[in-house]
This record gives structure tokens, sequence and C-alpha cells, in this order.
């Protein structure tokens, strides 16, 4: 068992003045596994509604819900999503008794009613599978490999963990979608997904996919929604604004799980990752996951010119812009691109995260960082935070 302590404290600090915080994920990331630690030291009532003898119970919901008093725990919440409007009349009792923790596998976006029925109620917690903090910066490499779902980063061995990740991937397709009423073939949605593996890092082209696919870019779009509705893809944003320069307007994608990501494209250990063209886009998702989950960063975008100029990531906190390049290299070097960015975007500093152990400066304003460090060096959690 590994502790999440920065999650639990998050949940804590979010109920203290919000009658409803939802905690969503991708499934299998461990939202039960946290919920249940975090009520073991509460007052509380779970339902699973996975479980039938919870759904039972739940088949007259006020009756069930309203004569409880403390935390109330309903996991699988889109499975149920007519219980918002339910939670949104007992959310405003005066004295409310009860808080409510939702856990849920699709985003609001996805499940229809939630933003609208709980608008001003509730708080969202968005969860991944183990971060750097959470395994342990000397285990960085086989995080990076396995991905951050619990049983794939804890198995017994990379076998186990490739197997559970292929088993992990057929259950999305073929259980977890349809269970969101989407009728979409599972060999299709594979094939998509497959795709966009292969294209993890590079910038979203839904012309040149639904060529590959024989279908609509319409259709594209849709499936690339569900992917990131349910957590398994990350869509970042471009940032554009009127500097004199042709700039990037398409979005990237990344398959948000390093583990799932190595799957898809038929990669099983260390050394054939090394070997794969993926190697270098692999180390930009997977340190990109790391800065976004350590920095609880919301506001936060790539840019890049059609001169050739990026910067892989750029946060904004309190007015000031920073700026992050992930590099796989021994020792990363200053690049004239860097400088652009520097200058064009404003940017405080710029952080080139590489999976080296010394961290040290690269010039005025530029810090090779170890991503041994993410969570350590004063000069990056100041900063930002």
């Amino acid at each position: 068992m590994i502790p999440r302590h920065h999650l639990i404290h998050r949940i804590d600090f979010l109920l203290s003045f919000n009658p409803v915080v939802a905690l969503l994920g991708p499934r299998q990331c461990g939202k039960t596994t946290l919920a249940r630690m975090y009520s073991e030291n509460h007052p509380c009532e779970y339902f699973d509604l996975e479980d039938p003898r919870d759904l039972n119970r739940l088949s007259a919901p006020m009756m069930a819900l309203e004569p409880l008093q403390g935390l109330i725990v309903i996991d699988e919440i889109q499975r149920k999503p007519e219980l918002f409007e339910l939670i949104r009349v007992m959310a405003d009792r005066t004295r409310n008794p009860s808080k409510f923790l939702l856990l849920g596998s699709a985003s609001p976006h996805l499940v229809k009613g939630v933003s609208e029925s709980l608008a001003g109620r509730v708080a969202f917690i968005e969860m991944n599978g183990f971060d750097i903090r959470e395994t342990g910066v000397s285990n960085f490499r086989t995080l990076w490999l396995r991905g951050g779902y619990p049983r794939a980063f804890l198995a017994e061995s990379e076998k186990k963990s490739v197997i559970w990740r292929k088993n992990f991937i057929q259950t999305y397709l073929e259980r977890d979608i349809p269970q969101l009423g989407m009728s979409i073939p599972a060999m299709t949605l594979r094939r998509f997904w497959t795709m966009v593996a292969h294209y993890h890092g590079q910038i979203w082209n839904a012309a040149e996919l639904a060529r590959s696919m024989g279908s609509s870019e319409s259709t594209m779009r849709r499936y690339l929604d569900l992917l990131c509705g349910t957590f398994v893809v990350r869509r970042l944003m471009p940032w554009y604004e009127n500097i004199g320069k042709r700039q990037v307007k398409s979005p990237k994608v990344f398959i948000r799980d390093s583990g799932i990501l190595h799957s898809l494209v038929s990669v099983e250990t260390e050394t054939a990752l090394m070997c794969h063209p993926k190697f270098g886009a692999s180390w930009e998702g997977f340190a990109l996951e790391q800065v976004l989950t350590v920095l609880e960063a919301d506001d936060c975008y790539y840019w890049a010119t059609h001169s050739g100029a990026e910067m892989d990531l750029v946060i904004h906190r309190d007015g000031t812009r920073y700026g992050f390049e992930f590099k796989c290299a021994d020792a990363p070097k200053i690049t004239k691109s860097m400088r652009i960015a520097l200058e064009d975007l404003k940017l405080a500093h710029v952080w080139v995260i590489y999976p080296g152990s010394k961290t040290y400066p690269l010039g005025n304003k530029i810090t090779v960082l170890s991503i041994r460090d993410l969570d350590s060096v004063p000069l990056i959690t100041e900063a930002i935070h």
C-alpha cells in the first residue's frame, strides 16, 4: 500500500467548505482505495454502485440517503446520474448534517447534468495513478515504463504488469465505454486509440486520422472527446497571442499514462523503449504528467510557431508565465527555441526536465532540473506556488 497523503489532505480541505466533492479519474487509478482510506477516520456510509446490494439500497434514494449523517461516499456515480438532483436538494438543506464524496470514472462533461445540477456546491479533484512523490524518486524509471496505475506499477514482474495493462485496455473498450452509453465498436475505438498513441506528443490532425480510419473528421473529434473525457488521453491546448508571428493553433495529444502508451505501441521492456521511435515523446508525456500533477497546474498550454520555435509546456500562475522543456538527454543544452520563447512569451523562468541526476543552471532564467528534484527544489516550488 502506497500512501497518498496529498490527495487525502486535498479531500479534507475541500470538504471543509463544500457540501460535495467529486473525485474523478480513470478506472483502476485507486479512487476506491483512497476513499476507503479517507473514510477510516470519518463516520461514513459507503455505496458502491457496481454492487447490486448497494444499488438495491438506493432504489428509493431519498429514503436511503436523507436520514444519514456524516460522510456519504458514492462510488461509480456515473452509473446513476439521476442521483445528482437529489444530492443538490440534500446539499441545500439548512444545517446540512451530511457531506458527499462522489467517485466517478468519467468527466463532468460525459456525465450529463453533474455540472449543472451541482453548480456552486461541488469541488472537483482530478486523480491520476501514482506520481513520482508517491512511488519515490528512485523508482521513476519503473514508473515511466509501467505507468502509474497501482496494479501495473506494483506488479511482481514486468510480464505481469504488461498483462494487467493489456487486460485494462480490453476491459475499458469492451465494458467501460458501453456503460457510458457509447455504442462504438471496441475494435474501432482500439484502432483509434492506438493511432493516437503513435501521434503521442504531436499536433492533432483530425483530417489525417480520418483518412487513415476511413471516417469523418467529426467522428475523429468525437472519439477524441471520449478518450479525453475518460482521462486516458490529454489534449494540451496551444497558447497564442499577438506577437507578430504565425503560431500553431491546434492542440497536442498525449496518452496520459506512460504504461498504457507503451502497451499500445507494443513496448514491454526498458531496452525496447530506448530503441523505440517514440522514446523521446514517451519521456515528454511522462514528465509532462508529473509536472502537472506535482504543481497542480490547471492553466497550462504548449506554444509553437510555424517557423519552428516552441515550448513544451507553459504554465500561468498569478499573472506570471513559466516554461518547461522535456529532454531525454544526458546533458541538455540551451536551444534557440528556448531563447525565443523566453523573449516572446516573457517567461519568468524555463526549466528543462531530464532523467539525469544533477540539477544545475544552464543560463539566465534557464535551469536543467532532474526529475528526481521535481518536488524538492525551492527554486521551482516557491516560484510556482
